[in-house]
């Protein structure tokens, strides 16, 4: 835990959490979240950023699918069983309240902010679940987020078109594999947003 959780709204320390989804749809709603993972990513005061020693602050959760829709194409590319998670998967309104109260135990007195890359897609996905299904709503507001793609694309000086993951420079590649598991991915990008973090840039 960072600091005590008495006066949060007065914090000027954002807590980063890298966060990916994996769902059998392009939008929430008429499609699902499958699972996802959360991890402790970091912290920054203003003029410090301060690094995780590991990645073990991590939460995970496979997710009963809340409608019929599915593409085949998101199946192949999660390879998560959606007929085992409509019998074995969490009841969303359970999981997503436990990811809030997670997320405010490690943050304590800092701001939650929310990490991926790109941010839009999982940025979506969390918020419209958080505001559907957990009585508290999104632990991030509606705004507290960091696309990592965008500070690849200022710090590279290039567009953001050239800034995918693909293309990512030498010294900002991390160890871990693109898995397509979500709390693996989650910690993969966890490692990309330090590296970005404390890159200088292009000069």
């Amino acid at each position: 835990m960072l600091v005590g959780r008495k006066q949060r709204t007065e914090s000027r320390v954002d807590a980063y959490f890298s966060a990916d989804v994996e769902t059998d749809g392009p939008i929430p709603g008429p499609f699902s979240i499958l699972s996802f993972g959360i991890v402790y990513a970091g912290s920054f005061d203003g003029k410090e950023f301060t690094r995780p020693a590991n990645y073990d602050h991590a939460f995970y959760r496979e997710l009963r699918p809340i409608s019929e829709n599915f593409q085949f194409e998101a199946m192949r590319v999660n390879g998560l069983n959606r007929d085992r998670l409509i019998v074995e998967g969490a009841d969303p309104t359970v999981a997503l309240s436990e990811a809030f109260s997670w997320i405010g135990e490690i943050a304590g007195n800092a701001s939650p902010v929310l990490v991926a890359y790109p941010l839009s897609f999982d940025w979506t996905w969390l918020y419209w679940y958080f505001i559907r299904y957990c009585e508290q709503g999104s632990p991030f507001g509606y705004s507290r987020c960091f696309d990592i793609k965008t500070a690849v694309a200022v710090k590279a000086a290039i567009p953001i078109s050239e800034a995918g993951r693909s293309k990512l420079p030498h010294s900002l590649v991390p160890r871990r594999q693109h898995t397509h598991h979500a709390l693996e991915d989650a910690k993969e990008q966890a490692e990309i947003f330090a590296n970005v973090f404390e890159w200088e840039g292009r000069r």
